[in-house]
């Protein structure tokens, strides 16, 4: 290949090959996790099922799918990431799949709570964090910050098409079967095009040069669970360790517990026909495609706890600002899905840093699956409160000022994050 060096492109490393197939996989799954919020009314209405006995089957769902992090991130490494990947978008299009001829509400915690749930814990954002850490030395923040938004994408290329599927069929079992084709179609990309490690294509992590290593790294082996709650159990003593999980809880709790699961039914409480709320939540999306991956590449260069302070301030002000936006003139809520679209899920890359920063490369994948649990633990408490909000007062607006409120606390909480270099990351 020597003569042919300085005469053509240098070729496609293949960890951009890697990243896209993650891309797909996480914007398939993103999909999968948005359909709850298409129809959490229809599902209501039809079986008679109050809105915070629905919502209590999302937050199972959300709350397993925040668990498995941590225990996904060592089975990447225990199994590989192709394998892991597959079975995630097999569960998904089972659980969604079986869920059109569900009539009770068992069936539905079962399927969308645990089978749904544990695919979407397999392919969520400690997936990318595992393929920007091991396929990426150089890019590392700006691939992370492409990865996250794929969640948006997910939102923008699938919620307009589940509203409008559910509307014009008049029945919320098209949304669960859209999903199905689309995660059943993404299953065989993964196994002829994902790879699990540079080494298995002769390479190295993209920005180093050299002969690729040929020895597996010892946290390969052994039981993923015993080696997850392990790396736990070194992390509990570290406080950044809490003071990220605690930011990220609120992170969860205002973005997919709140936001995503309730947003299209708080707008059609406003009078809002929900296809136009889910065509709000795509268009946060468009605007969360930007901002994630700018946050990426601010990362790579800037201070993340300034960053972090920040997304989480501005994400406070705008919830504060979206009951007013949903009673008012349509404009309100073009600001609010522009300001909160920028800033919903800017927060992991500054966080996927933060936690490399004080954990160390090694164990950063797995620490950060436990920081996403609480993520999701939010997330569902959030699913959850918000329905008992709405069955009890009527509406989500304290809801919404609530979250804001957490927002503005964890915006604070971030600024000592990292400011020492704990024993962990030089261990």
């Amino acid at each position: 290949m020597s003569q042919f060096v300085g005469a053509a492109p240098k070729k496609l490393h293949y960890a951009w090959i890697a990243a896209g197939v993650t891309f797909v996989t996480l914007l398939a799954a993103a999909g999968a996790r948005a359909t709850p919020g298409v129809i959490l009314l229809p599902l209501g209405n039809e079986f008679q099922w109050s809105r915070a006995k629905v919502s209590s089957i999302v937050s199972i769902n959300i709350f397993l799918y925040g668990l498995i992090g941590p225990f996904a991130a060592a089975l990447y490494q225990r199994f590989g990431l192709r394998r892991t990947m597959v079975a995630a978008m097999l569960l998904l299009s089972a659980g969604y799949g079986l869920s059109t001829a569900a009539t009770h509400y068992w069936q539905f915690v079962l399927l969308w709570g645990f089978v749904v749930g544990a695919g979407s814990g397999l392919a969520a954002t400690v997936l990318g964090a595992a393929v920007a850490n091991r396929w990426f030395t150089e890019r590392r923040g700006l691939v992370m910050g492409v990865l996250t938004a794929s969640t948006a994408t997910g939102q923008l290329v699938f919620l307009p098409a589940l509203a409008s599927a559910v509307k014009t069929q008049n029945n919320w079992r098209a949304a669960p079967g859209i999903v199905t084709a689309a995660t059943l179609l993404v299953a065989p990309v993964i196994w002829f095009f994902m790879r699990d490690d540079p080494r298995d294509v002769g390479l190295r992590p993209f920005g180093e040069s050299g002969a690729p290593d040929v020895a597996k790294p010892a946290s390969a082996a052994g039981n993923p669970a015993k080696r997850a709650v392990t790396v736990l159990l070194e992390a509990v003593r570290v406080r950044d360790f809490w003071l990220l999980a605690g930011s990220f809880f609120v992170c969860g709790a205002s973005t997919n517990g709140l936001i995503g699961t309730h947003l299209v039914s708080a707008a059609f409480d406003c009078g809002i026909p929900e296809v136009r709320a889910a065509s709000l939540l795509a268009m946060m999306g468009l605007f969360d495609l930007v901002g994630t991956t700018a946050s990426g590449w601010l990362s790579d260069r800037y201070n993340t706890r300034y960053l972090l302070f920040i997304y989480y301030g501005l994400r406070g002000l705008s919830l504060m600002f979206l009951p007013q936006a949903l009673l008012g003139p349509v404009a309100g809520l073009g600001v609010f899905a522009v300001f909160y679209g920028l800033d919903w899920i800017a927060t992991v890359p500054p966080t996927v840093r933060l936690t490399g920063e004080v954990f160390g490369r090694e164990k950063a994948s797995i620490v950060f699956g436990w920081i996403a649990a609480s993520h999701q633990v939010g997330a569902a408490f959030a699913a959850l409160m918000a329905g008992v909000v709405r069955a009890q007062v009527g509406n989500y607006a304290w809801a919404f000022i609530g979250a804001g409120a957490l927002c503005v606390i964890a915006a604070v909480m971030v600024l000592p994050i990292a400011k020492t270099r704990p024993a962990l990351a030089a261990a």
